[in-house]
Protein backbone atom coordinates (compact mmCIF):
# COMPACT_ATOMS: atom_id res chain seq x y z
CA UNK A 1 0.00 0.00 0.00
CA UNK A 2 2.88 2.37 0.73
CA UNK A 3 4.27 1.82 -2.77
CA UNK A 4 0.87 2.03 -4.43
CA UNK A 5 -0.46 5.08 -2.57
CA UNK A 6 2.80 6.79 -1.69
CA UNK A 7 2.11 6.91 2.04
CA UNK A 8 4.77 7.57 4.67
CA UNK A 9 5.24 5.03 7.47
CA UNK A 10 3.32 7.32 9.84
CA UNK A 11 0.50 7.85 7.33
CA UNK A 12 0.27 4.12 6.69
CA UNK A 13 0.01 3.44 10.42
CA UNK A 14 -2.69 6.09 10.76
CA UNK A 15 -4.60 4.66 7.79
CA UNK A 16 -4.43 1.06 9.11
CA UNK A 17 -5.47 2.18 12.58
CA UNK A 18 -8.48 3.96 11.08
CA UNK A 19 -9.42 0.91 8.98
CA UNK A 20 -9.32 -1.33 12.03
CA UNK A 21 -11.42 1.16 14.00
CA UNK A 22 -14.02 1.19 11.21
CA UNK A 23 -14.04 -2.59 10.79
CA UNK A 24 -17.06 -4.65 11.82
CA UNK A 25 -14.63 -6.97 13.63
CA UNK A 26 -13.00 -6.00 16.90
CA UNK A 27 -9.29 -5.23 17.00
CA UNK A 28 -8.81 -8.26 19.24
CA UNK A 29 -10.52 -10.55 16.70
CA UNK A 30 -8.35 -9.15 13.89
CA UNK A 31 -5.17 -9.65 15.91
CA UNK A 32 -6.08 -13.20 16.97
CA UNK A 33 -6.93 -14.11 13.37
CA UNK A 34 -3.54 -12.85 12.23
CA UNK A 35 -1.79 -14.87 14.96
CA UNK A 36 -3.48 -18.02 13.63
CA UNK A 37 -2.98 -17.25 9.93
CA UNK A 38 0.14 -15.11 9.62
CA UNK A 39 2.22 -17.91 8.10
CA UNK A 40 -0.28 -18.65 5.34
CA UNK A 41 0.59 -15.55 3.29
CA UNK A 42 3.52 -13.12 3.19
CA UNK A 43 1.10 -10.21 3.45
CA UNK A 44 -0.20 -11.57 6.77
CA UNK A 45 3.31 -12.17 8.09
CA UNK A 46 4.30 -8.61 7.27
CA UNK A 47 1.03 -7.14 8.55
CA UNK A 48 1.37 -8.79 11.95
CA UNK A 49 4.90 -7.40 12.15
CA UNK A 50 3.53 -4.00 11.15
CA UNK A 51 1.06 -4.08 14.07
CA UNK A 52 3.84 -4.94 16.52
CA UNK A 53 6.11 -2.27 14.99
CA UNK A 54 3.51 0.50 15.37
CA UNK A 55 1.76 -0.73 18.53
CA UNK A 56 -1.61 -1.06 16.77
CA UNK A 57 -4.15 -3.36 18.54
CA UNK A 58 -1.23 -4.72 20.55
CA UNK A 59 1.57 -3.32 22.69
CA UNK A 60 4.62 -2.27 20.70
CA UNK A 61 7.12 -5.13 20.41
CA UNK A 62 10.15 -4.38 18.24
CA UNK A 63 11.60 -7.86 18.71
CA UNK A 64 8.48 -9.55 17.33
CA UNK A 65 8.24 -7.00 14.54
CA UNK A 66 11.85 -7.65 13.53
CA UNK A 67 11.33 -11.43 13.46
CA UNK A 68 8.22 -11.15 11.30
CA UNK A 69 9.77 -8.64 8.90
CA UNK A 70 12.80 -10.94 8.60
CA UNK A 71 10.55 -13.91 7.83
CA UNK A 72 8.65 -12.02 5.10
CA UNK A 73 11.89 -10.58 3.72
CA UNK A 74 13.39 -14.04 3.25
CA UNK A 75 10.64 -14.70 0.73
CA UNK A 76 11.31 -11.39 -1.06
CA UNK A 77 8.33 -9.38 0.15
CA UNK A 78 9.61 -5.88 -0.71
CA UNK A 79 7.73 -3.75 1.82
CA UNK A 80 8.93 -6.09 4.59
CA UNK A 81 12.47 -5.54 3.34
CA UNK A 82 11.95 -1.79 3.59
CA UNK A 83 10.76 -2.14 7.20
CA UNK A 84 13.63 -4.49 7.97
CA UNK A 85 15.95 -1.75 6.69
CA UNK A 86 14.31 0.68 9.14
CA UNK A 87 14.84 -1.80 11.99
CA UNK A 88 18.56 -2.08 11.22
CA UNK A 89 18.84 1.66 10.71
CA UNK A 90 17.15 2.57 14.02
CA UNK A 91 18.14 -0.44 16.12
CA UNK A 92 14.59 -1.67 16.61
CA UNK A 93 14.54 -5.34 17.62
CA UNK A 94 18.18 -5.66 16.63
CA UNK A 95 21.47 -3.79 16.81
CA UNK A 96 22.03 -0.86 14.44
CA UNK A 97 23.69 -2.10 11.27
CA UNK A 98 23.83 0.46 8.49
CA UNK A 99 25.34 -1.96 6.00
CA UNK A 100 22.45 -4.39 6.41
CA UNK A 101 19.98 -1.49 6.33
CA UNK A 102 21.21 -0.41 2.90
CA UNK A 103 21.51 -4.03 1.74
CA UNK A 104 17.82 -4.74 2.45
CA UNK A 105 16.78 -1.46 0.89
CA UNK A 106 18.60 -2.39 -2.30
CA UNK A 107 16.99 -5.85 -2.26
CA UNK A 108 13.58 -4.19 -1.86
CA UNK A 109 14.36 -1.99 -4.86
CA UNK A 110 15.28 -5.06 -6.93
CA UNK A 111 11.83 -6.34 -5.98
CA UNK A 112 10.30 -3.14 -7.43
CA UNK A 113 9.81 -1.17 -4.23
CA UNK A 114 9.19 2.48 -5.09
CA UNK A 115 9.34 3.73 -1.51
CA UNK A 116 12.63 1.81 -1.25
CA UNK A 117 13.96 4.06 -4.03
CA UNK A 118 12.78 7.14 -2.11
CA UNK A 119 14.32 6.02 1.20
CA UNK A 120 17.64 5.17 -0.44
CA UNK A 121 17.67 8.66 -1.91
CA UNK A 122 17.05 10.03 1.59
CA UNK A 123 19.98 8.08 3.02
CA UNK A 124 22.38 9.31 0.35
CA UNK A 125 21.18 12.91 0.63
CA UNK A 126 21.51 13.02 4.42
CA UNK A 127 24.51 10.71 4.77
CA UNK A 128 22.70 8.31 7.09
CA UNK A 129 24.64 5.06 7.35
CA UNK A 130 26.69 6.04 4.33
CA UNK A 131 28.65 8.96 2.96
CA UNK A 132 26.65 11.82 1.50
CA UNK A 133 26.36 11.23 -2.24
CA UNK A 134 24.10 13.75 -3.94
CA UNK A 135 24.47 12.09 -7.34
CA UNK A 136 23.10 8.85 -5.90
CA UNK A 137 20.39 10.76 -4.05
CA UNK A 138 19.22 12.48 -7.23
CA UNK A 139 19.37 9.19 -9.14
CA UNK A 140 17.05 7.41 -6.72
CA UNK A 141 14.73 10.41 -6.29
CA UNK A 142 14.42 10.53 -10.08
CA UNK A 143 13.60 6.80 -10.21
CA UNK A 144 10.93 7.08 -7.53
CA UNK A 145 9.55 10.32 -8.98
CA UNK A 146 9.13 8.73 -12.39
CA UNK A 147 7.21 5.98 -10.59
CA UNK A 148 4.82 8.70 -9.34
CA UNK A 149 6.02 8.83 -5.73
CA UNK A 150 4.85 12.25 -4.54
CA UNK A 151 7.53 12.58 -1.86
CA UNK A 152 10.32 11.87 -4.34
CA UNK A 153 8.76 14.33 -6.78
CA UNK A 154 8.75 16.99 -4.06
CA UNK A 155 12.35 16.24 -3.02
CA UNK A 156 13.47 16.36 -6.65
CA UNK A 157 11.67 19.67 -7.12
CA UNK A 158 13.43 21.20 -4.12
CA UNK A 159 16.80 19.93 -5.36
CA UNK A 160 16.22 21.60 -8.73
CA UNK A 161 15.02 24.79 -7.01
CA UNK A 162 18.16 25.29 -4.93
CA UNK A 163 20.70 23.44 -7.09
CA UNK A 164 21.27 20.67 -4.54
CA UNK A 165 23.13 17.84 -6.27
CA UNK A 166 21.87 18.98 -9.65
CA UNK A 167 22.11 22.11 -11.78
CA UNK A 168 19.61 24.73 -10.58
CA UNK A 169 16.57 24.69 -12.87
CA UNK A 170 13.42 26.53 -11.73
CA UNK A 171 11.37 25.14 -14.63
CA UNK A 172 12.15 21.54 -13.69
CA UNK A 173 11.56 22.40 -10.04
CA UNK A 174 8.10 23.68 -10.92
CA UNK A 175 7.37 20.58 -13.01
CA UNK A 176 8.14 18.13 -10.21
CA UNK A 177 6.46 20.19 -7.51
CA UNK A 178 3.32 20.38 -9.63
CA UNK A 179 3.30 16.60 -10.07
CA UNK A 180 3.61 16.16 -6.31
CA UNK A 181 0.98 18.80 -5.55
CA UNK A 182 -1.55 17.17 -7.88
CA UNK A 183 -1.11 14.03 -5.76
CA UNK A 184 -2.25 16.03 -2.74
CA UNK A 185 1.09 16.47 -0.98
CA UNK A 186 0.57 19.56 1.14
CA UNK A 187 4.22 20.67 1.24
CA UNK A 188 4.31 20.64 -2.56
CA UNK A 189 0.98 22.48 -2.73
CA UNK A 190 2.28 25.28 -0.51
CA UNK A 191 5.53 25.47 -2.49
CA UNK A 192 3.64 25.51 -5.79
CA UNK A 193 1.56 28.40 -4.49
CA UNK A 194 4.79 30.28 -3.73
CA UNK A 195 6.09 29.57 -7.25
CA UNK A 196 2.91 30.96 -8.81
CA UNK A 197 2.92 33.95 -6.46
CA UNK A 198 6.49 34.91 -7.33
CA UNK A 199 6.64 33.70 -10.93
CA UNK A 200 9.28 31.04 -10.25
CA UNK A 201 9.63 28.51 -13.07
CA UNK A 202 6.31 29.64 -14.48
CA UNK A 203 4.36 32.79 -15.22
CA UNK A 204 3.19 34.74 -12.18
CA UNK A 205 -0.43 33.85 -11.45
CA UNK A 206 -1.89 35.04 -8.15
CA UNK A 207 -5.20 33.24 -8.67
CA UNK A 208 -3.38 29.92 -8.98
CA UNK A 209 -1.15 30.86 -6.06
CA UNK A 210 -4.10 31.32 -3.76
CA UNK A 211 -5.70 28.13 -5.13
CA UNK A 212 -2.70 26.05 -4.11
CA UNK A 213 -2.29 27.82 -0.78
CA UNK A 214 -5.93 27.03 -0.11
CA UNK A 215 -5.45 23.38 -1.07
CA UNK A 216 -2.47 23.08 1.28
CA UNK A 217 -4.17 24.99 4.09
CA UNK A 218 -7.16 22.64 4.05
CA UNK A 219 -5.18 19.46 3.45
CA UNK A 220 -5.63 16.73 6.03
CA UNK A 221 -4.99 18.03 9.52
CA UNK A 222 -4.30 21.47 8.00
CA UNK A 223 -0.92 22.85 7.03
CA UNK A 224 -0.08 25.91 9.14
CA UNK A 225 2.54 27.52 6.89
CA UNK A 226 0.06 27.49 4.00
CA UNK A 227 -2.55 29.06 6.27
CA UNK A 228 -0.07 31.84 7.07
CA UNK A 229 0.59 32.43 3.35
CA UNK A 230 -3.16 32.43 2.69
CA UNK A 231 -3.62 34.99 5.44
CA UNK A 232 -1.06 37.25 3.75
CA UNK A 233 -2.92 36.91 0.43
CA UNK A 234 -6.22 37.97 1.99
CA UNK A 235 -4.48 40.74 3.91
CA UNK A 236 -2.75 42.21 0.84
CA UNK A 237 -5.30 41.29 -1.83
CA UNK A 238 -2.91 39.01 -3.69
CA UNK A 239 -4.90 36.79 -6.06
CA UNK A 240 -8.11 37.62 -4.23
CA UNK A 241 -9.96 40.59 -2.79
CA UNK A 242 -8.71 42.00 0.50
CA UNK A 243 -10.57 40.32 3.33
CA UNK A 244 -9.18 41.16 6.75
CA UNK A 245 -11.60 38.86 8.55
CA UNK A 246 -10.41 35.87 6.54
CA UNK A 247 -6.79 36.98 6.94
CA UNK A 248 -7.12 36.85 10.72
CA UNK A 249 -9.20 33.64 10.58
CA UNK A 250 -6.48 31.79 8.67
CA UNK A 251 -3.82 33.20 10.97
CA UNK A 252 -5.71 31.95 14.02
CA UNK A 253 -6.18 28.55 12.32
CA UNK A 254 -2.43 28.42 11.74
CA UNK A 255 -1.84 29.20 15.41
CA UNK A 256 -4.22 26.38 16.40
CA UNK A 257 -1.98 24.15 14.29
CA UNK A 258 1.07 25.29 16.29
CA UNK A 259 2.40 27.94 13.90
CA UNK A 260 4.92 30.11 15.72
CA UNK A 261 5.24 32.57 12.83
CA UNK A 262 1.43 32.79 12.91
CA UNK A 263 1.71 34.05 16.49
CA UNK A 264 4.30 36.60 15.39
CA UNK A 265 2.21 37.88 12.47
CA UNK A 266 -0.92 38.15 14.60
CA UNK A 267 1.10 40.25 17.02
CA UNK A 268 2.16 42.46 14.09
CA UNK A 269 -1.47 42.97 13.02
CA UNK A 270 -2.58 43.97 16.52
CA UNK A 271 0.41 46.28 17.02
CA UNK A 272 -0.11 48.09 13.72
CA UNK A 273 -3.89 47.88 13.55
CA UNK A 274 -3.90 46.10 10.19
CA UNK A 275 -7.30 44.59 9.51
CA UNK A 276 -8.25 45.11 13.13
CA UNK A 277 -8.16 47.77 15.83
CA UNK A 278 -4.80 48.45 17.46
CA UNK A 279 -4.63 46.31 20.59
CA UNK A 280 -1.23 46.45 22.25
CA UNK A 281 -2.22 43.96 24.95
CA UNK A 282 -3.00 41.39 22.25
CA UNK A 283 0.19 42.30 20.38
CA UNK A 284 2.33 41.76 23.48
CA UNK A 285 0.49 38.50 24.23
CA UNK A 286 1.25 37.02 20.81
CA UNK A 287 4.81 38.36 20.67
CA UNK A 288 5.42 36.74 24.07
CA UNK A 289 3.94 33.43 22.86
CA UNK A 290 6.21 33.38 19.81
CA UNK A 291 9.21 34.62 21.81
CA UNK A 292 8.71 31.77 24.30
CA UNK A 293 9.38 29.49 21.32
CA UNK A 294 12.57 31.45 20.57
CA UNK A 295 11.23 33.02 17.37
CA UNK A 296 13.96 35.53 16.53
CA UNK A 297 11.61 38.14 15.06
CA UNK A 298 9.24 37.91 18.02
CA UNK A 299 12.16 38.35 20.41
CA UNK A 300 13.14 41.47 18.47
CA UNK A 301 9.59 42.93 18.41
CA UNK A 302 9.05 42.21 22.09
CA UNK A 303 12.39 43.84 22.84
CA UNK A 304 11.31 46.94 20.91
CA UNK A 305 8.14 47.12 23.00
CA UNK A 306 10.13 46.86 26.24
CA UNK A 307 12.63 49.48 25.05
CA UNK A 308 9.95 52.04 24.22
CA UNK A 309 7.35 51.01 26.80
CA UNK A 310 4.85 50.26 24.06
CA UNK A 311 1.99 48.18 25.46
CA UNK A 312 4.10 47.16 28.43
CA UNK A 313 6.11 48.79 31.21
CA UNK A 314 9.40 50.14 29.88
CA UNK A 315 12.30 47.89 30.81
CA UNK A 316 15.58 48.51 29.01
CA UNK A 317 17.34 45.59 30.69
CA UNK A 318 14.69 43.18 29.42
CA UNK A 319 14.86 44.82 25.99
CA UNK A 320 18.62 44.23 25.90
CA UNK A 321 18.20 40.57 26.90
CA UNK A 322 15.63 40.01 24.18
CA UNK A 323 17.75 41.72 21.53
CA UNK A 324 20.67 39.55 22.63
CA UNK A 325 18.63 36.34 22.23
CA UNK A 326 17.41 37.44 18.83
CA UNK A 327 20.90 38.42 17.69
CA UNK A 328 22.28 35.04 18.76
CA UNK A 329 19.94 33.51 16.17
CA UNK A 330 21.22 35.86 13.47
CA UNK A 331 18.61 38.65 13.45
CA UNK A 332 20.35 41.55 11.72
CA UNK A 333 18.05 44.19 13.21
CA UNK A 334 18.80 42.87 16.68
CA UNK A 335 22.55 42.98 15.98
CA UNK A 336 22.20 46.65 15.12
CA UNK A 337 20.18 47.38 18.26
CA UNK A 338 22.71 45.58 20.43
CA UNK A 339 25.33 47.89 18.97
CA UNK A 340 23.11 50.84 19.89
CA UNK A 341 22.57 49.48 23.41
CA UNK A 342 26.30 49.16 24.03
CA UNK A 343 26.93 52.49 22.29
CA UNK A 344 24.41 54.48 24.34
CA UNK A 345 24.27 52.41 27.55
CA UNK A 346 20.68 51.18 27.04
CA UNK A 347 19.98 48.28 29.40
CA UNK A 348 23.70 47.63 29.75
CA UNK A 349 26.82 49.62 30.64
CA UNK A 350 28.33 51.57 27.76
CA UNK A 351 31.02 49.53 26.01
CA UNK A 352 32.28 51.03 22.75
CA UNK A 353 34.33 47.98 21.84
CA UNK A 354 31.24 45.77 22.07
CA UNK A 355 29.22 48.38 20.20
CA UNK A 356 31.83 48.38 17.44
CA UNK A 357 31.71 44.58 17.18
CA UNK A 358 27.95 44.47 16.80
CA UNK A 359 27.87 47.38 14.35
CA UNK A 360 30.50 45.60 12.29
CA UNK A 361 28.45 42.37 12.15
CA UNK A 362 25.36 44.27 11.04
CA UNK A 363 27.37 46.40 8.60
CA UNK A 364 28.85 43.34 6.91
CA UNK A 365 25.30 42.11 6.36
CA UNK A 366 24.46 45.30 4.48
CA UNK A 367 22.70 47.41 7.11
CA UNK A 368 23.25 51.01 6.01
CA UNK A 369 22.91 52.56 9.48
CA UNK A 370 25.46 50.11 10.93
CA UNK A 371 27.78 50.95 8.03
CA UNK A 372 27.41 54.64 8.87
CA UNK A 373 28.07 54.03 12.58
CA UNK A 374 31.10 51.93 11.70
CA UNK A 375 32.37 54.85 9.66
CA UNK A 376 32.02 57.17 12.67
CA UNK A 377 33.74 54.70 14.98
CA UNK A 378 36.68 54.42 12.61
CA UNK A 379 36.76 58.19 11.99
CA UNK A 380 36.92 59.12 15.67
CA UNK A 381 38.54 55.97 17.13
CA UNK A 382 35.52 54.88 19.18
CA UNK A 383 36.11 51.32 20.42
CA UNK A 384 38.70 50.75 17.70
CA UNK A 385 41.94 52.32 16.48
CA UNK A 386 41.26 55.45 14.42
CA UNK A 387 41.38 54.68 10.68
CA UNK A 388 40.04 57.32 8.30
CA UNK A 389 40.59 55.09 5.25
CA UNK A 390 38.20 52.50 6.71
CA UNK A 391 35.87 55.28 7.80
CA UNK A 392 35.69 56.48 4.20
CA UNK A 393 35.04 52.94 2.98
CA UNK A 394 32.05 52.41 5.32
CA UNK A 395 30.60 55.88 4.78
CA UNK A 396 30.69 55.19 1.05
CA UNK A 397 28.86 51.87 1.46
CA UNK A 398 26.12 53.54 3.51
CA UNK A 399 25.97 56.55 1.15
CA UNK A 400 25.47 54.25 -1.82
CA UNK A 401 22.42 52.91 0.00
CA UNK A 402 21.06 56.45 0.01
CA UNK A 403 21.59 57.16 3.73
CA UNK A 404 21.81 60.95 3.91
CA UNK A 405 24.06 61.25 7.01
CA UNK A 406 26.64 59.06 5.31
CA UNK A 407 26.29 61.03 2.07
CA UNK A 408 26.98 64.23 4.00
CA UNK A 409 30.04 62.69 5.66
CA UNK A 410 31.31 61.48 2.31
CA UNK A 411 30.94 65.03 0.97
CA UNK A 412 32.98 66.28 3.91
CA UNK A 413 35.73 63.73 3.25
CA UNK A 414 35.94 64.76 -0.42
CA UNK A 415 35.83 68.45 0.44
CA UNK A 416 38.60 68.18 3.02
CA UNK A 417 40.61 65.44 1.32
CA UNK A 418 40.31 63.08 4.28
CA UNK A 419 41.77 59.66 3.31
CA UNK A 420 40.99 60.42 -0.34
CA UNK A 421 42.03 62.92 -2.98
CA UNK A 422 40.37 66.30 -2.48
CA UNK A 423 37.58 66.58 -5.03
CA UNK A 424 35.17 69.53 -4.69
CA UNK A 425 32.97 68.29 -7.53
CA UNK A 426 32.39 64.96 -5.81
CA UNK A 427 31.91 66.73 -2.50
CA UNK A 428 29.19 68.91 -4.03
CA UNK A 429 27.51 65.89 -5.63
CA UNK A 430 27.34 64.02 -2.30
CA UNK A 431 26.14 67.09 -0.39
CA UNK A 432 23.43 67.53 -3.03
CA UNK A 433 22.35 63.88 -2.75
CA UNK A 434 22.12 64.21 1.02
CA UNK A 435 20.26 67.53 0.80
CA UNK A 436 17.80 66.02 -1.68
CA UNK A 437 17.17 63.36 0.94
CA UNK A 438 16.24 66.05 3.46
CA UNK A 439 19.55 66.35 5.31
CA UNK A 440 19.72 69.90 6.69
CA UNK A 441 23.43 69.77 7.56
CA UNK A 442 24.21 68.77 4.00
CA UNK A 443 22.05 71.62 2.73
CA UNK A 444 24.06 74.02 4.90
CA UNK A 445 27.31 72.55 3.57
CA UNK A 446 26.00 72.88 0.05
CA UNK A 447 24.99 76.50 0.61
CA UNK A 448 28.52 77.28 1.81
CA UNK A 449 29.87 75.94 -1.46
CA UNK A 450 27.98 78.65 -3.35
CA UNK A 451 28.79 81.60 -1.08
Amino acid sequence: MQDKNGYTIAETAEFINQCISNSSKSSTDIFNWLIENHLSKLQYTFFLGFLYYNGITVENDDNEAFKLFSKASEDNYPIAQVYLCKCYQEGRGTEINNDLAIKYLRIAIKNNSICGQLYLGNLYEDGIGTDIDLNEAIYWYQKAAENENKFAQYNLGICYEVGHGVKKDKTKAFKWLEKSAVQNYKHAQQKLGSFYENGIGTEKNLEKAIYWYQKAAENGNNYPIAQVYLSKCFQEGRGTEINNDLAITYLRNAIKNNSICGQLYLGNLYEDGIGTDIDLNEAIYWYQKAADSENLSALYHLGMCYQSGKGIKKNENEAFNLFNKSAEQGNMKALLLLGTCYDEGIGIETNLEMAFNFYKKAAKNGNYYAQYKLGRFYQYGYGVEKDEVKAFKWYKKAAEQDYSDAQNQLGLFYESGISTKKDLKKATNWYKKAADNGNEVAQHNLDKRYI
